[in-house]
């Protein structure tokens, strides 16, 4: 706390005004004028009306003043003077520094500002200095209490203060005292006037309530001293704004990332790789990893090649590029061969334009093609096209592996450097040879491998000298990798290695080349002699020569097995002789039959991996592996790997025949046996499994793309009259699944501007007033073209009507004259399908129902395919291309070849820039431009749209800053500009250039040829300069093409010398592009494309129904209903649709008539006997046979999946029989049916699974494994314990439909019926476990748990042994007793059996648990004392072995049921005569067998007793005591039970 002024004041202390500091030293370093502002916003004179409020901009200024202070004075806030300070002034000084009175307010402590000392009693001291500067440092507390007395007086007051209240010239404010003297008169002036004006506005504001007129100064002092004033917490609302003040301050800027998910900013294209993206100028895709149709496209880091990689890149490439180029150019018999040369500059050039220049594929397609051609001067009229566009497309994504191999490269060689050493066989024999990836990432882990000590102690960071030192921060150890290679490295076995004679290295060297270059130093020892040598002398320490030996060979095969060289030599044989074997698995035997798919492969044997190639077979292959069916192996041919073996043998054996290097080749033998099976074959079966694979992919990924190449390079549907290449108007009409219930005919009429113009909804075309609309909508609409479809074969029903309205069949004559010819045609409506379902449609189409969007789609189909699905994006994956296999293809494959086929057909159409800004359907086109992609066409057609959404020519591209350089190159000739008149002067009359059109922007020619088709233009009219001097430079261009003798003028050039004088003159090679300029010269972009391809009846078929030649194929048995009974043939409708007919003679074997066989809605089953197509008269019908001998030939033969050539048919037999024998016997065991609630016919598996949520002792009844004549029971024992119960029927019935009369289990136990077998065995042995669950010695949990605890509870109690008992997991229904006699011996483990009535401890019975635990104890005490498992040093006895004990004679029984304790306990079912069988007496010395006394009461032996020999009355002991050595009881036990227990249980003596 602070000092005050005077003990008796502080209590109401005014509030400081606004913006004013609480420290004093802050106060002078503030500007004089900002004081003045400050005062000025902050001080309201008395004149002023007090309900003007200060401006708002005035307030927010003082509120942050405010808040940047409380946030200096929070910081400052350790410098404060505190209670030990003012304690310590006062012993110092002498001086008595009272405490204020006033409430403390937290966050409002003074501080002082930041100086050296930063004690308030420096404050202290300056004010005291200003008023006496005679005294000593320290004044006297008087004049501190007083300092402001003299100035307050001498301030007097404001005429406006003259009603108040006298007591206010002596109100202290705490504030003053607090800042000292550092304020002027005028500042401490200005603050008192404000504290008057907020005391002022306080009373006026109590004035208003007249329930509080009337109080005196007196009465409000009494008032704030108890309640306040109304300022106490204040302190809170300055900690308020302090966290208003800081959170606003943290608050930063908003950004679109922190309102929009992460995937939305992905799917706008908003992320910051997107944005790298459109800014690079660099073609999108080339930008790409993957594709940009995928949701998923991430950003490539590959870097472009250099004019130095080229030649590498060309020679790497060609021998790559394809085997059609391998057979006609590198062959000496091939077509080509001589132009071998002109084929590797091609190559280049075409490297140098994709990734030194970066231009895209169409680029050089349509406007480099010369370069990659074959020109010969001598020969303009025969140029061999060297690359194909396939060639081109493999080109690039061959280049994308060499610079990916390049990458590689460059990070094995900086791993090189980095080792620090100089290895001669890497730099000039690996590195030199690595071509492919494969090898690269071989040669870094056979570097790994050779320096691995280099590269732990390289440490590759580098740190400076004037870092700061690092501490080391502790991590935890992770366990280290190291192979039995390493740990043999570093020991003397390496040495070993070096005996035999050549290095690993060596041995490649040899093996690559013709001949040895590398010989073997021949040792004068054998083998195992040479390995003596190294063998430890220590004898604790050695290891047999031979494991030396074999150590050695291991470090020889395993640096063989990692030499790139050898791997890659490995690879190009399995390339070539790998062979594919499948064979099914267990689950795959039975699931594949002869009709399912991968019955092909099913038994696969050592086919050719080459003939897989070029089909999906293999991929087939892997879907059913990853299902579990089936298992793959790739081996290399017998003689392929012999001759592998043979050569690599040669390579290292030693050519010396004495008996020394034959011992000596035959271990080198051994070292190539391990190097192939252990190395070199499981790397390569990886690879060639790889390989395999990507070929299929690639294949497949092919056969899609010229699928969808088929249907979108085509030209817009041509109607009669029509102008090639002009858009179509549509009318599309579709009756949905044509119930004429529910589904209505939706029409729709689409513009050649692909606009809708019309839609409309017709209940049917039989009622004449709908045929009367719809005839109407033709003739004012005058559609092109009525396409069809819909989703069944009733559709077939509207084109026929809609033709027969037409033809005017069926209407009057004067009607039929209006309605134009109008053809109606089918199209295909996958995009239609998939169009009418999405978001784009609903944006487009709210208003139509979802099959009038579906007609949408089949009109912009006929308009122009490549639009539909050029607009579907990555959805178009979901059509089907190929019908089997394309959904083995990985989608990014898919979308990568799709993409391929999108982009060369709109680069080969082009797109209208000007119509896709304003047409959003159009603009899906520009995506595909070259150059081009979604992120870049989307920025150019927001900069387009913002300059007005018009271009006038090409130049804008660049002069508006539309495209970059690079992007404007590669899509200048791609996008089209039409023009709609006539150019005009580049220049207006001031001379200034202005944007006006070009006609050659309207052409394919590239704006770096237009000077080229300007001269072609001129020398066609056969102007001169001078004649086109004032006019636009492509004004003789505009001329030409409206020329109507332009095709004979451009004929007449001789375009052939022309491009001969060009390539003498400049070696410009321009063919190809002349013939371009003259075609886009006279008929600029026209259409290239063949005509619009219309679906095929099959197609159509398929399309509306579903159904194929496969589903159709003659010979099949379909299911059929009839729907009409005639009397010569039977009218009949398959599932799908299609309607036929069965002719009377088909009907029946015997002829009879429809009417007596067949009635109408009766199902029937025939063979489709002829399958009748008639498109041109929608018919589509099939003719079937229902005739019995027909039908019951069956058609498995044409449902059956051929297999593959390559069949293994002896597998196949092996595997039919076993499966024919699993049937066989499966048929002979019938089910057995028995009325009882608890049989199932469950196997052991099923029986515990339905008993996993039972309670313990429920019960399940099921057949047995063991024969008819058998039942098994199962019972839960507990949680996962489970007990099956073998039960023999006596007078079984052999059908298994019935139970037996009898039931016994074990031989032992007789029971009448089912439940008499539940109540007195299951129920009755389930009560005992509970008994024994329930006690205080049974420990749930496993066995260990219980030796645990008895191991802790002896550590704690060394005086006490413990036992305890616990389920027997390997045996249910048994307990295990575990015991410890003291903490130095070993835990014992004794089985207890439960049975029904009793508990066995080995063969000692039990009735309960108290007397199971007496006679544990009384049996371990016996031991105990003769020395048996008792003991200190006695061991675990194996289960089912019992301690020697004797048999009883007869007379002496097992207590049993007798015991006293039995009182009140639940009857024993047993409860009969229990009886002991006499034993016959053993020899002299020896132990007799153990055995289970006792007799059931049916007069059976108890479990595991001996043949009875009489039967004995229950009765104690006779007479005569116990045998010698008996011992006592164990304390606790009464003595006649421990005899009893002990003339049973254990012999007298030994």
């Amino acid at each position: 706390m602070q000092g005050s002024g005077q003990d008796d004041e502080g209590e109401g202390d005014a509030v400081p005004p606004a913006g004013a500091s609480d420290d004093s030293s802050e106060e002078p370093e503030e500007d004089e004028e900002e004081e003045r502002r400050i005062r000025e916003g902050f001080i309201v004179d008395e004149d002023e009306d007090e309900e003007d409020e200060d401006s708002e901009e005035e307030k927010r200024r003082r509120r942050k003043r405010r808040k940047r202070r409380h946030h200096r004075l929070r910081d400052e806030e350790e410098d404060a003077l505190d209670e030990d300070d003012l304690e310590l002034l006062e012993e110092n000084t002498g001086a008595s520094f009272s405490r204020r009175l006033t409430r403390i307010r937290p966050g409002r402590e003074t501080e002082s500002p930041p100086a050296p000392s930063s004690s308030k009693a420096r404050a202290v001291v300056e004010s005291s200095d200003d008023d006496d500067l005679d005294n000593d440092d320290f004044p006297r507390v008087q004049d501190i209490h007083n300092i402001w007395d003299d100035e307050r007086a001498a301030a007097g007051r404001d005429d406006d203060d003259v009603d108040m209240d006298d007591m206010d010239n002596f109100i202290e404010y705490e504030d003053e005292e607090e800042v000292g003297g550092a304020m002027d008169e005028n500042e401490r002036e200005q603050r008192r006037r404000e504290r008057r004006r907020l005391e002022k506005a306080r009373r006026r504001a109590f004035g208003s309530r007249p329930e509080l007129a009337g109080i005196d100064q007196s009465a409000w002092e009494e008032i704030h001293e108890v309640f306040g004033d109304g300022h106490d917490y204040d302190w809170a609302l300055v900690d308020d704004e302090e966290a208003a003040y800081e959170e606003e301050q943290a608050k930063p800027e908003m950004k679109y990332q922190d309102v929009f998910e992460p995937s939305e900013i992905r799917a706008r294209l908003l992320t910051e790789d997107d944005d790298l993206i459109r800014a690079q100028d660099i073609p999108e895709r080339m930008q790409l990893a993957t594709s940009s149709l995928s949701t998923s496209s991430t950003l490539s880091l590959h870097k472009p090649l250099t004019e130095s990689d080229l030649d590498d890149a060309a020679s790497w490439v060609i021998t790559r590029l394809s085997s059609r180029k391998e057979r006609d150019f590198f062959r000496g018999d091939g077509q080509y061969h001589h132009l071998l040369s002109d084929l590797v500059q091609a190559i280049t050039c075409a490297l140098r334009y994709l990734f030194v220049q970066e231009f895209e594929v169409p680029y050089i397609w349509t406007h480099k093609r010369d370069y990659i051609s074959f020109f010969d001067p001598k020969h303009p009229r025969a140029p061999v096209e060297l690359l194909s566009l396939d060639d081109l497309w493999r080109l690039y994504a061959m280049g994308q592996k060499f610079r990916s191999l390049l990458e590689r490269r460059t990070a094995l060689d900086a791993l090189y450097s980095r080792l620090g050493v100089s290895d001669d066989y890497f730099e000039n024999e690996v590195r030199k040879r690595i071509e492919t990836a494969e090898m690269a990432a071989d040669a870094t882990e056979w570097l790994g491998m050779k320096y691995r000590e280099e590269k732990r102690s390289n440490r590759f960071d580098v740190h400076f000298h004037d870092d700061e030192e690092q501490t080391e921060v502790r991590k935890h150890k992770m366990p280290s990798r190291v192979s039995a290679y390493e740990l043999a490295k570093k020991t003397i076995v390496s040495k070993l290695a070096e005996g035999f004679g050549i290095k690993p290295h060596e041995v490649v060297l040899n093996f690559i080349s013709d001949h040895n270059t590398h010989f073997v130093e021949e040792q004068e020892l054998n083998p195992l002699a040479y390995a003596e040598q190294f063998v430890d002398p220590d004898a604790t320490r050695a290891q047999p020569a031979e494991e030396l030996l074999a150590r050695a060979r291991m470090i020889i095969a395993t640096e063989l097995g990692k030499d790139p060289l050898l791997r890659q030599e490995m690879r190009n044989t399995f390339k070539n002789n790998s062979l594919v074997s499948v064979v099914p698995t267990e689950r795959g035997i039975s699931k594949i039959d002869e009709h399912h798919p991968y019955y092909n492969f099913k038994y696969l044997l050592n086919k050719n991996a080459v003939d897989m190639l070029q089909s999906a077979q293999f991929l087939n292959i892997l879907a059913a592996e990853s299902e579990h069916l089936v298992t793959v192996s790739i081996t290399l041919t017998a003689e392929a790997k012999a001759n592998f073996e043979r050569k690599l043998n040669d390579a290292f054996a030693s050519d010396s025949f004495s008996d020394t290097a034959r011992a000596w080749n035959e271990e080198r033998s051994r070292i190539v046996q391990e190097t192939l099976e252990q190395h070199l074959i499981p790397v390569a079966v990886k690879w060639t499994r790889e390989w395999i694979r990507e070929e299929s992919e690639d294949y497949l990924a092919k056969q899609c793309a010229q699928s969808l190449r088929e249907r979108i390079d085509v030209a817009p549907y041509t109607a009669p009259g029509m102008k090639r290449g002009d858009t179509p108007s549509v009318m599309a009409m579709s009756w949905g699944k044509g119930d004429p219930h529910k589904d209505s005919i939706a029409v729709v009429f689409l513009d050649e501007a692909g606009r809708l113009r019309e839609h409309t909804r017709l209940d049917n075309l039989v009622n004449t007033e709908n045929q009367d609309g719809f005839l109407d909508m033709i003739k004012r609409r005058r559609p092109d073209v009525i396409a069809v479809g819909g989703f069944s074969i009733a559709t077939t029903k509207l084109a026929r009507r809609i033709k027969e309205l037409i033809d005017g069949s069926k209407n009057s004559g004067d009607r039929s004259d209006e309605v134009p010819s109008t053809p109606v045609i089918y199209v295909h409506d996958d995009v239609a399908r998939i169009y009418q379902h999405s978001p784009r449609a609903n944006e487009e189409f709210s208003a139509l129902t979802a099959i009038g969007k579906y007609c949408i789609g089949l009109a912009r189909y006929v308009q122009s395919p490549l639009n539909e699905y050029a607009a579907l994006g990555s959805d178009i994956t979901a059509i089907t291309f190929e019908d089997e296999y394309q959904q083995l293809l990985p989608k990014e494959k898919l979308l990568s070849a799709l993409e391929r086929v999108l982009v060369d057909v709109v680069n080969k159409v082009g797109v209208d820039i000007n119509r896709a800004v304003t047409d959003s359907y159009y603009q899906h086109l520009l995506r595909f431009v070259c150059g081009l992609g979604p992120r870049k066409a989307q920025v150019l057609v927001k900069k387009i749209a913002s300059m007005g959404g018009n271009l006038v020519n090409r130049a804008q591209f660049i002069n508006n800053s539309l495209l970059t350089t690079k992007i404007f190159l590669n899509a200048a000739g791609f996008l089209r500009i039409v023009q709609d008149s006539d150019p005009k002067p580049a220049k207006n009359r001031h001379g200034e250039e202005i944007d006006v059109p070009d006609p050659l922007d309207s052409t394919r020619v590239h704006p770096e040829d237009y000077e080229l088709a300007r001269k072609m233009a001129t020398d066609a009219l056969e102007l001169d300069e001078e004649d086109i001097h004032d006019e636009h430079p492509s004004h003789v261009v505009s001329v030409i093409m409206q020329d109507d003798d332009n095709v004979k003028k451009l004929d007449d050039l001789n375009l052939d010398d022309f491009a001969v004088n060009m390539f003498e003159a400049n070696n410009d090679k321009k063919r190809h592009t002349l013939n371009v300029i003259r075609a886009e010269l006279l008929d600029p972009f026209g259409e290239r494309r063949p005509d619009f391809v219309l679906p095929n009846d099959w197609e159509v078929l398929t399309m509306l129904t579903g159904e194929t030649r496969r589903t159709l194929h003659l010979g099949l048995i379909v299911s059929v209903q009839a729907v009409r009974v005639k009397e010569n043939h039977v009218f009949i409708r398959l599932d799908s649709g299609i309607e036929g007919i069965i002719h009377t003679r088909f009907l029946t074997d015997d002829g009879l008539p429809p009417q007596q066989v067949v009635k109408q809605g009766q199902t029937l089953s025939g063979v489709i006997i002829d399958v009748k197509l008639d498109l041109a008269n929608d018919q589509f019908s099939v003719e079937l046979s229902s005739r019995e001998s027909d039908v019951s030939a069956g058609d498995s033969q044409f449902r059956r999946v051929k297999h593959d050539e390559a069949w293994n048919h002896a597998q196949h037999d092996r595997d039919n029989e076993m499966q024919a024998r699993k049937k066989r016997a499966e048929v002979d065991r019938t089910r057995r049916v028995i009325k009882h609630p608890n049989f199932f016919n469950y196997n052991s598996q099923q029986a515990e699974q339905y008993l996993e949520k039972q309670q313990r002792g429920d019960v399940v009844i099921r057949p047995s494994s063991k024969g008819a004549n058998h039942l098994a029971v199962t019972w839960k024992v507990d949680e996962k314990l489970y007990q099956h119960i073998d039960v023999v029927e006596i007078n079984a019935d052999p059908t298994g439909q019935t139970a037996g009369s009898k039931f016994v289990v074990d031989g032992t136990h007789q029971f009448s019926d089912l439940d008499e077998l539940i109540v007195n065995h299951v129920q009755a042995t389930a009560r005992k476990v509970d008994e024994l669950t329930n006690h205080e010695k049974f420990k749930p949990g496993t066995e260990d748990d219980l030796h645990l605890f008895l191991r802790n509870f002896v550590a704690a109690n060394p005086s006490k042994s413990a036992y305890g008992f616990t389920f027997n997991r390997k045996r249910p229904g048994h307990f295990n007793l575990c015991y410890l006699a003291n903490k130095n011996s070993t835990v014992q483990t004794w089985p207890v059996r439960v049975t029904p009535e009793a508990y066995y401890l080995f063969d000692t019975p039990a009735p309960g648990v108290p007397e199971l635990c007496d006679a544990f104890k009384v049996r371990q005490k016996s031991m105990s004392l003769g020395g048996g498992l008792g003991g200190a040093g006695g061991g675990k006895t194996p289960y089912g072995g019992r301690t020697p004990g004797r048999t009883p004679a007869p007379g002496h029984v097992t207590p049993g049921h007798m015991s006293v304790r039995q009182i009140g306990r639940t009857p024993n079912p047993y409860g009969g005569a229990s009886t002991h069988p006499s034993a016959a007496a053993a020899a002299p010395g020896a132990f007799p067998q153990p055995g289970y006394g006792g007799m059931s009461q049916y007069g059976t032996p108890q479990y595991g007793a001996p043949p009875s020999a009489g039967f004995q009355t229950p009765g104690y002991q006779q007479p005569g005591g116990p045998s010698y050595g008996q011992p006592p009881a164990p304390p606790g036990v009464h003595p006649s039970r421990a005899a009893m227990i002990q003339g049973n249980g254990w012999p007298g003596g030994f």
